[in-house]
């Protein structure tokens, strides 16, 4: 079940795809739009449901949360900025092998291992996506696939943060503080580049509502609640399911059928993740186990 419900995170995250494509404004502003009301939504909640558990944060806990979200907003910004010297095709590629990062991460970390057959799943993932997204085209140039690759590891390290922070605190206030420090972090790269966050009327706060509603709260905030349960690196497999998803909708929406080796490609993603998941992605180490080496009191509100 906990499997299934990130597979709906995807899906949720792969809706950006179709807002995106009707936005007028620059990307950057996009995403703190998207991040200023997913802190919008989430903050009073976490104010009212989980008071004690923020009261009781403490300064490390409260940190990382920080960290995790200036490399959340450092990946928007790497990824986006890629796409002005590469094609779509190599950043989404290179962009993927974030799932790399985070199995070795987690490894000198953690000591968390992928077993043969959730590598297999990987590399078969990994396999599909290069099909899948190549069907746009090639090219590109070092600099851009540079800075792709730089955008995988800034969110492999958002994700590994997550997996280990996630072990003692609720989902809601972490997603909060985190979307907040993804905001600052949009807004002072925003500011720095001299780019405008206001003056693009309505429509591009309406876009960055959907994205906030549909691809950040049931995106990545179901990645987030995930990462309690299943290995980093499953959930980062998971991530590859998106184009597949985007093509779905591409279909619904837009009335546009993929060319056949997009469909092979999706296939292999597919069962590339069915073998990541039957390798065993549950974690089964105690979830309330902290890296300082005590308890989270979150009591049955922290989910």
């Amino acid at each position: 079940m906990k499997k299934l419900i990130v597979l709906l995170g995807v899906a949720g995250v792969s809706v950006s795809a179709l807002l995106v494509r009707y936005s007028t404004a620059p990307s950057l502003t996009i995403v703190a739009y998207r991040m200023a009301f997913a802190t919008l939504l989430l903050m009073p909640w976490a104010g009212v449901f989980h008071r004690d558990e923020l009261r009781s944060i403490g300064r490390r806990r409260l940190l990382l949360c920080g960290v995790s979200g200036l490399f959340l907003g450092l990946h928007f910004f790497a990824y986006f900025s890629s796409l002005q010297y590469t094609s779509i095709a190599s950043s989404v590629v290179l962009v993927d092998t974030e799932v790399f990062w985070v199995a070795g991460l987690m490894f000198l970390l953690t000591g968390e291992r992928v077993g043969k057959w959730g590598a297999l799943g990987i590399a078969l993932a990994f396999a599909g996506s290069v099909v899948v997204v190549l069907c746009e085209g090639a090219g590109g140039s070092v600099k851009g696939d540079l800075i792709a690759l730089a955008g995988a590891a800034f969110m492999a390290v958002y994700t590994v943060i997550g997996r280990l922070v996630r072990r003692e605190m609720s989902t809601t206030l972490y997603t909060a503080l985190v979307y907040g420090a993804g905001f600052l972090t949009a807004a002072a790269m925003a500011l720095a580049t001299g780019v405008p966050l206001s003056g693009w009327g309505g429509e591009n706060l309406w876009i960055g509502l959907g994205l906030a509603v549909f691809c950040t709260l049931l995106g990545h905030s179901v990645f987030s609640w995930g990462l309690k349960y299943e290995k980093a690196a499953y959930i980062s497999t998971v991530k590859f399911l998106e184009p597949v998803f985007a093509s779905v909708w591409g279909v619904l929406f837009l009335r546009e059928i993929p060319p056949l080796p997009t469909v092979l490609g999706a296939l292999v993603i597919l069962a590339g993740v069915a073998l990541c998941a039957w390798d065993g992605g549950t974690d089964r180490r105690p979830p309330e186990k902290s890296m300082g080496g005590r308890r989270c009191q979150t009591g049955k509100k922290g989910v």
